[in-house]
């Protein structure tokens, strides 16, 4: 009898089971939270009618970007309005062939709550987060939700009131066993965590900043430096980093009168890389590696004040790190030194955060124009693929696989 092959099936099974895990892409911006996909086989080329697989309308408006987790896809959206009613939702699709699974309402806010909003955010811009067993999403000052993979909601959340500026447009992350985002309003700005198990609230931090326009919607990043996890999170005035357990400020770096900071923090070479954002926005490369207290004139790295973006988070690919403004002018720069390889400019403006892919990065514009560029120290385009339709929202990818979403509809796109 050959006792090593049930042994052999069942490593096997576990190796396709991890790596399926890898290619899954569970929170904004990916498995790392930044924009790296580990896929083959993604498409370079497509239209709004072409390497399209399926293409299905999503009910209401959301700029949420859709998850991925073990063949299906999550993402959020408000159907109504103030006159009809408003209702925040959670959805999920079968990724094979778009069909909705279930559709859960998750809060019913008054229309003055939801009434701050800027004309390119929506009442559902905040991307979930997905486990093995949980979807958390998240509402901003209207409210955090857990449901099973069933759609049946675990917990609610909405004691964290304030005042917001333009509506919610940051995402939580998943940091242990601690949901983290920021509140960054018109006041009196905090970031906090709920417990993921129960919705408690864990931690209240407040910001402390001097900036006069405290409003920032930027994404949390979790690190690790000396073996203790930090978690980022860039606000007006400066990025802080916090200590994930009790919500401890470690350090901070500021950058001035930068406010309605956007982007989500990436983090390579041991340099966490940031955007002030409005008005002029300052790219930092701040080194997180014995900062302690006001680290900001002993831990900047380098900075940059050329066609840095106010809104789209930046993206490090090898030794080269990829950014594009809002006018679409597109960058690659050194990561460790600033070094500019190459400044183009793209076609449109941009919101959506960069992908990188098979050593190609993937730009896309609002109009809904994604810009496909060979990695590297040299400018080359390889593919502009238009498909017509408003896009804001972050493309999510996975073997041989890109979904899209846009204004009113959700695409699969593939070769």
């Amino acid at each position: 009898m050959n006792h090593t092959a049930p042994i052999l099936a069942a490593l096997a099974l576990a190796f396709t089971a991890a790596h399926a895990a890898d290619l899954d892409w569970p929170q904004f911006r990916g498995p790392t939270g930044q924009g790296l996909s580990d896929a083959t086989g993604v498409p370079t080329e497509w239209s709004d009618t072409e390497h399209v697989a399926w293409k299905v309308e999503i009910p209401g408006k959301g700029w949420s970007s859709p998850v991925l987790s073990n063949g299906k896809l999550y993402l959020t959206t408000a159907v109504g309005d103030a006159t009809s009613g408003i209702t925040l939702r959670a959805l999920c699709l079968d990724a094979k062939d778009g069909r909705t699974l279930w559709d859960t309402e998750i809060f019913q806010p008054e229309p003055t709550v939801a009434a701050a909003m800027h004309r390119k955010n929506s009442l559902a811009s905040g991307t979930p987060v997905v486990t093995a067993d949980r979807l958390y999403v998240h509402f901003g000052h209207m409210g955090t939700a857990a449901l099973d993979l069933t759609g049946k909601v675990v917990w609610k959340q909405n004691d964290l009131k304030y005042a917001p500026v333009h509506g919610n447009g940051g995402s939580p992350a998943l940091v242990g066993d601690a949901l983290v985002f920021s509140c960054d309003g018109a006041n009196d700005p905090f970031v906090a965590a709920l417990d993921a198990a129960t919705g408690a609230v864990r931690w209240k931090t407040p910001r402390n900043t001097t900036a006069q326009k405290p409003f920032s919607f930027s994404t949390p990043l979790a690190i690790t430096v000396a073996g203790a996890t930090q978690v980022i999170i860039p606000g007006s005035g400066f990025v802080g980093s916090y200590n994930p357990k009790d919500g401890h400020e470690n350090w901070r770096v500021n950058y001035g009168e930068g406010y309605s900071v956007i982007p989500r923090p990436v983090f390579a070479h041991g340099l966490i890389f940031v955007s002030s954002s409005f008005n002029k926005p300052m790219l930092l490369a701040v080194r997180p590696e014995d900062a302690k207290d006001d680290a900001t004139e002993t831990n900047i790295a380098w900075t940059q004040a050329k066609a840095v973006p106010h809104s789209a988070s930046m993206l490090v690919l090898g030794s080269e790190l990829y950014f594009v403004s809002d006018a679409g002018i597109a960058s690659c720069a050194d990561a460790v030194t600033g070094q500019i390889h190459w400044s183009e400019r793209l076609a449109g403006g941009f919101s959506a955060s960069p992908v990188a892919a098979e050593g190609r990065i993937y730009f896309q514009n609002e109009t809904g124009i994604t810009f496909v560029l060979k990695a590297g120290k040299k400018f080359e385009q390889i593919a502009k693929n238009e498909i017509g339709e408003p896009t804001l929202a972050t493309i999510a990818v996975t073997t041989g696989t890109i979904f899209l979403r846009s204004e009113k509809f959700l695409r699969k796109i593939t070769r």
